[in-house]
C-alpha cells in the first residue's frame, strides 16, 4: 500500500472590497456605463466590417472628402445594392452624411464622429 502523505493547505483570504480594490490598485468604479458601452458598440459594429472600412477609407482619401456611390461600387468589386447597404449602416451610426444630387447619392464623412471612434480607446 501507498502511503499517503499530508499536503499543507495554507488558507487564503477571502477578497473583501477593501483587498480587492488593494491587489491590483484599481476600484471597480469608472469606465464605461452600460448605455456608453451599448452605443459605443453599434458605433464599432458599423466600422468593424472590411468593406465598410475601406468605404470609410476612399472616401476619406479624397481631396473633397465626399464620393458618389457610383465611384465606390468598382472600388470594392461588389453590387451597387451591396455597397449601398453598407453605406446605409454608416450613415445610420452618423459615419457619413448623405446627399442626394440628381439620381447619384454622395457620401461624406462626419469628422466628429470618427473622432468618437478614436475616443472609445482613450
Amino acid at each position: 500500500m501507498t502511503e499517503e502523505v499530508a499536503v499543507p493547505v495554507r488558507e487564503l483570504p477571502l477578497a473583501t472590497a477593501t483587498t480587492a480594490a488593494a491587489c491590483c490598485g484599481i476600484g471597480v468604479e469608472g469606465g464605461l456605463t452600460r448605455e456608453q458601452a451599448e452605443a459605443s458598440a453599434t458605433l464599432l459594429k458599423a466600422v468593424a466590417d472590411p468593406v465598410r472600412l475601406r468605404l470609410l477609407s476612399a472616401i476619406r482619401a479624397t481631396d473633397a472628402g465626399e464620393a458618389c456611390v457610383c465611384d465606390l461600387t468598382p472600388l470594392v468589386g461588389l453590387s451597387q445594392p451591396t455597397v449601398s447597404h453598407h453605406l446605409k449602416v454608416l450613415v445610420e451610426a452618423g459615419l457619413l452624411e448623405r446627399e442626394k444630387r440628381g439620381p447619384w447619392a454622395w457620401f461624406r464623412l462626419v469628422p466628429a464622429r470618427l473622432d468618437d471612434v478614436a475616443a472609445i480607446f482613450r
